[in-house]
């Protein structure tokens, strides 16, 4: 996104792959809005496209259930691997050139720019964006790092309309197990959870499914749930994506909110080289946190209230959930701002129940210091 923008403006653009293929290996569950990408400037390709017929979702905790209605959310799930290299053909029409199979070893500072060391050489330039993912943010800081495992599954407990979440914070603390559905009998299922084996939970919850399935891809990967760092712009480094902290608290998922982080930073560095002023890059960091500064410190403080629940409160808070706010707020939910339908889901008639939930927990958590 970002070489998508920056070719755009006319200047000259390297885009460094360090595996072999765009979009590969696919760590990413792929559900995201027709808005989302719509703002990102992509029609998918219908080769990208794996399913458009979501309807619901079920959440579930130990003991207790709730379903979402999803159609007014207009969700689809999306192959990353042809999204990506959809992406990337946009990329290289306006003017990037592309290389795989070559990583960035290490930058230094040569005069007023930039030289990158890669496996192919040196490379001199005004800016250097890095888009590394969770590797990068990693030797920072581990703190918001959870382990996950998503596998490619072929079931008959899979349905083609509904999406599946399933909060246990004893098998997947502080995060939860899913069922992401591409088709009828096909789709992506995973787990993640702090300090957790994640291949051997998600094996678990495979096999508690029952019946006969069979795993046909796996794919294990680090995941960033704390939110922005502190500073998406370090001299003439510009830090994007899950790099820059900008996957959701509550979920992980970044298809839109990285997304804009790529279109933003693209967009001010082709006006700091027009203008020769680094000054411009500023524009990036501002209109990110303009539009998902908020949302996120929502997800945050839903995560930090996650993360102390035991079993008994969250099936406690889960019963507490009035239906009708629940068709409240599938019907005004955004899902990319979902801040706003889990407020509507816990209103104020379940208000008394949660926080009596809560306190129960705190209880608990206290005798059992």
């Amino acid at each position: 996104m970002a070489a998508r923008e920056i070719a755009s403006s006319g200047a000259s653009v390297i885009v460094l792959e360090e595996d072999a293929e765009i979009g590969t290996p696919e760590h990413c569950g792929g559900l995201v809005s027709i808005g989302g990408i719509e703002n990102l400037g992509i029609v998918p390709d219908q080769s990208a496209i794996e399913n458009q017929n979501i309807k619901k979702a079920k959440i579930l905790s130990p003991h207790s259930s709730f379903e979402v209605g999803a159609e007014k959310q207009k969700v689809m799930v999306i192959d990353r691997r042809a999204f990506d290299k959809q992406i990337a053909f946009q990329a290289q029409n306006s003017g990037a050139e592309i290389r795989v199979k070559c990583s960035m070893r290490s930058i230094e500072k040569n005069g007023t720019g930039l030289v990158v060391k890669t496996s192919e050489g040196e490379i001199s330039c005004e800016y250097f964006v890095d888009a590394r993912g969770v590797a990068s943010i990693i030797s920072r800081n581990r703190e918001g790092v959870l382990q996950s495992a998503q596998y490619e599954v072929y079931a008959p407990w899979i349905d083609s309309d509904t999406i599946e979440v399933v909060f246990d914070n004893e098998l997947y603390p502080g995060f939860f197990a899913w069922i992401i559905p591409t088709r009828q009998g096909m789709g992506k299922v995973g787990v993640a959870g702090k300090g957790i084996n994640a291949a051997n939970a998600l094996d678990a919850y495979v096999e508690s499914k029952g019946g006969h399935h069979s795993i046909v891809r796996k794919v294990y990967a680090p995941i960033w749930v704390n939110g922005p760092i502190q500073n998406f712009i370090i001299g003439r480094s510009v830090i994007v994506g899950d790099a820059a902290g900008q996957s959701k608290p509550t979920t992980a998922g970044g298809i839109y909110t990285c997304g804009m982080g790529g279109l933003y930073a693209g967009q001010a560095i082709g006006k700091a080289l027009k203008a020769k002023d680094d000054t411009f890059l500023a524009a990036y960091e501002r209109n990110w946190l303009s539009l998902f500064k908020s949302e996120f410190d929502k997800m945050l403080l839903a995560r930090r209230l996650l993360e102390r629940l035991d079993n008994k409160a969250l099936d406690e808070l889960f019963a507490a959930i009035p239906h009708d706010k629940i068709d409240e707020a599938s019907a005004m939910g955004d899902f990319d701002f979902h801040s706003a339908a889990i407020a509507k889901i816990l209103g104020a008639k379940a208000a008394a129940k949660m926080v009596k939930a809560i306190l129960g927990n705190e209880i608990r958590r206290l005798i059992d210091i």
